[in-house]
């Protein structure tokens, strides 16, 4: 299967150049946001959902100005935020409709959302009656406004286990995804249900994350690629008949306002499940390196970041400053980040991307001087602007804005 990819995957570095220079800008680190890919990239992932709404994971945003471009987008409604700290931030900033992704144990930040109107559109994640002990403890104390209720969502393990209908410990222990939740039946699914009734808080939402075909590259053409495709069909079945189930057991029990599911990497096959009514997605926006090795989609790269030429160790060696900026998840080569302009250079064998300066050598080293920029992509799409107070925004041959980050704004929530 070729990858959709519905504009060039090579941008106009030299155009991106110019419209630098132009504006006279060259503080370096920098990041550069292509709209005009960010905003095709948006409406290809709306087509991919045929209908059903998307929500936006701000986790791989991390810059307002590009979550609020996000949310204008048609078929785009909703965040998916990372932090509670962050969701209540976003909220009082006029972003409505927000789920924590991942539970959280911040019982000030918990007693903060209480005393807001955000308690009314901020939705916590719980899988476990620890969590919500800790939002029962928080309710109770005496300053609570009168009514105020946590609404929540249930996460529930969305990993593939093809033993999950079988009786006994096996279930398990055969199992492909990321480790989250611990709810694995649907008899644990209705206990949490009554539990959540018990605690006094508004059950509205469910989680289920497949991971293992959202966020897993499928294209190389590797044994371990045939494998990853291979486990990926199995895995999309089983979870569309586990997630009918579980909703289907949930729904008896409460009136669900959403149910959740995927990521940028699976929005055809969890948008068409009829127990889904919305997915995520973030990392689509962006592009980053990671996902030009998807075979169904591969996002235009949107977002870049820009080193300087800081010195020339050797005829074939240019160093950089700055690049050591590896990405989050198991270590490997593809967390790194990859210059990719001008076409030519790698790193020195020996170092790699460092902390303060980055080696790069081949053909491309020996047109560059001291001064110039060197283009590179990150492996994930928000993680690098955690390190930037701003990002450029550039559209048809300028630069157009330039938005703060998180970062840029005061803000480090992870």
């Amino acid at each position: 299967m070729s990858p959709r990819s519905h504009m060039l995957t090579t941008p106009g570095f030299a155009t991106y150049t110019d419209a630098l220079a132009l504006n006279d800008l060259e503080t370096r680190p920098a990041a550069l946001l292509d709209m005009d890919r960010f905003l095709s990239n948006a409406e290809a992932m709306s087509s991919r959902a045929t209908g059903t709404k998307i929500r936006v994971a701000s986790k791989s945003i991390r810059a307002r100005g590009a979550l609020q471009a996000a949310l204008a987008k048609s078929g785009y409604s909703g965040v998916l935020a990372f932090t509670l700290p962050e969701a209540l931030w976003l909220a009082q900033n006029g972003i409505r409709d927000i789920v924590v992704a991942y539970p959280t144990a911040d019982r000030e930040a918990l007693r903060q959302l209480l005393h807001s109107e955000a308690c009314e559109h901020v939705t916590a994640m719980v899988d476990s009656t620890e969590h919500l002990e800790i939002l029962r403890d928080v309710a109770r104390s005496a300053d609570i406004p009168a009514g105020a209720r946590f609404r929540v969502c249930l996460d529930i393990d969305a990993s593939y286990a093809p033993a999950r209908h079988r009786a006994g410990t096996l279930a398990t222990k055969l199992k492909v995804g990321p480790a989250r939740s611990p709810i694995t039946t649907v008899e644990q699914a209705i206990t949490m249900v009554h539990a959540c009734e018990s605690a006094g808080v508004n059950l509205v939402g469910i989680m289920m994350y497949e991971g293992q075909v959202a966020g897993v590259s499928d294209g190389a053409h590797t044994p371990r690629g045939l494998a990853v495709r291979a486990l990926q069909a199995l895995s999309k079945r089983d979870i569309a008949q586990w997630r009918a189930e579980v909703v289907a057991a949930v729904r008896e029990l409460v009136d669900l306002e959403f149910v959740n599911g995927g990521g940028t990497g699976s929005i055809e096959s969890t948008s068409a499940e009829a127990a889904v009514t919305e997915v995520a997605a973030g990392s689509g926006f962006y592009g980053p390196e990671l996902f030009q090795h998807y075979r169904s989609f591969r996002p235009a790269p949107a977002l870049h970041l820009l080193f300087d030429v800081v010195r020339r160790p050797a005829p074939d060696t240019v160093t950089v400053l700055g690049g050591g900026w590896i990405a989050s998840g198991p270590p490997g080569k593809d967390r790194l980040p990859v210059p990719v302009w001008p076409e030519g250079l790698r790193y020195a064998p020996s170092e790699g991307p460092g902390e303060v300066q980055t080696p790069l050598t081949g053909p491309a080293a020996a047109g560059l001087s001291v001064g110039d920029p060197v283009f590179f992509r990150h492996a994930k799409a928000g993680e690098p602007l955690e390190r930037l107070n701003s990002v450029l925004v550039y559209s048809n041959g300028e630069i157009i804005d330039e938005w703060p980050t998180y970062r840029g704004e005061g803000k480090a929530f992870l």
